[in-house]
């Protein structure tokens, strides 16, 4: 129940935020490590008289560590295969019918599937992220003894069992500077191994008396963990060029003095703006308002791949998208003139069905 009620909330989060969607493009790989919580495992004798009905054992902080391979849509959504591995020591046990200790350790391997969704805040430098994953978890329990205090009853254990498991994660990507692709991640994940685990022991009851085979079953495991990582984005295009001209302009100059342009690359077909676009315009806004510009020209441009139709409707989106970033940024709309040019001002002169990122631009020209 208490999964369920984080996985809806959880899923209202993302509903809320749809329309802020940050998106990184293409394949990525990331890994991380940190701290492990257990909760309180809930523990069955499945030896009649034994220990009594339930009891719990208490996990000291452990560790947790993950790698992952993925995909993301461009569109905020993000799709990944991780592999897991946690463990944390045993230091006690609670609700045993007499005085008791308790060693050993558990450890989990896992494979699960996520689906996250990135988020823009308004700032290049943290993209927040929430998902959720489904998969397997395989339990290891190594060296379990419980010991009645000062009396000879032990009862030892180990094995291998495992179930379906699920999480929730949030957490927030820092990119570095001046490194496409490359981002810092810190999240808190809580995952659940529905099912429970059995494991075969064995308990001494000292005094000669002979041992006695038994079974323990571990009900739902439910642990936490923060973990700092790293992922790299395959697919982030190196920061675009940015030009700045604030002198007066020449005679042949067609480029009125006190201007300042500012360019966005794109991928091709795509009208999507990276974190370091994003930056770019972010750039651009504030000198907006720090040189008190009265008009802002957004232009769209493509190169020559394509029919003329489409590649005039691309270029248009791509001009919305970075207009719609600069109101973002705190720039009036209506000081914002968006237009499209399509492939008819190339900036690097190629022949037709000829891919060129210098082509596919938008101009953002202060005045």
């Amino acid at each position: 129940m208490r999964l369920r009620s984080i996985i809806l909330a959880l899923v209202l989060c993302i509903i809320c935020v749809a329309a802020r969607a940050q998106p990184i493009q293409g394949i990525y790989i990331g890994g991380g490590a940190g701290l492990r919580a257990p909760f309180p495992t809930k523990t069955t004798s499945l030896t009649p008289g034994l220990f009594g009905d339930d009891f719990d054992i208490r996990e000291a902080l452990g560790y947790d560590g993950q790698v992952s391979v993925g995909y993301a849509l461009g569109d905020g959504w993000r799709f990944e295969v991780e592999g897991t591995y946690g463990r944390s020591n045993i230091f006690g046990v609670v609700g045993t019918p007499f005085p008791a200790t308790a060693s050993g350790s558990i450890q989990n391997w896992g494979l699960m599937t996520n689906a996250l969704f990135d988020m823009d805040v308004g700032s290049p430098y943290i993209y927040p992220y929430l998902g959720l994953g489904v998969g397997y978890q395989s339990t290891h329990l190594n060296g379990f003894v419980l010991s009645q205090t000062n009396r000879p009853f032990s009862y030892s254990a180990s094995g291998d069992d495992g179930g379906f498991a699920a999480q929730v994660i949030g957490g927030a990507s820092f990119p570095i500077p001046n490194m496409p692709g490359l981002s810092i991640t810190l999240d808190y994940r809580i995952i659940d191994i529905f099912g429970g685990a059995k494991f075969s022991g064995v308990s001494s009851f000292g005094a000669g008396a002979p041992p006695l085979a038994g079974e323990t079953k571990f009900h739902n495991q439910f642990n936490q963990a923060v973990m700092l990582g790293v992922r790299y984005a395959f697919n982030t295009p190196p920061p675009p060029a940015v030009t700045a001209a604030n002198q007066a302009a020449s005679p042949a100059s067609s480029t009125p003095p006190h201007t300042q342009t500012y360019q966005v690359s794109f991928d091709p077909n795509k009208a999507t703006l990276t974190d370091r676009d994003l930056a770019i315009v972010k750039d651009a806004a504030a000198a907006s308002t720090q040189n008190q510009a009265t008009r802002i020209e957004v232009t769209g441009h493509t190169d020559t791949p394509g029919n003329a139709p489409p590649n005039q409707a691309l270029p248009e989106r791509r001009a919305k998208a970075v207009a719609a970033a600069l109101v973002r940024d705190g720039v009036a709309k209506d000081e914002i003139t968006v237009q499209a040019r399509g492939n008819t001002n190339l900036a690097v002169p190629t022949g037709p069905g000829v891919e060129e990122l210098k082509n596919r631009r938008v101009e953002i020209v202060l005045q």
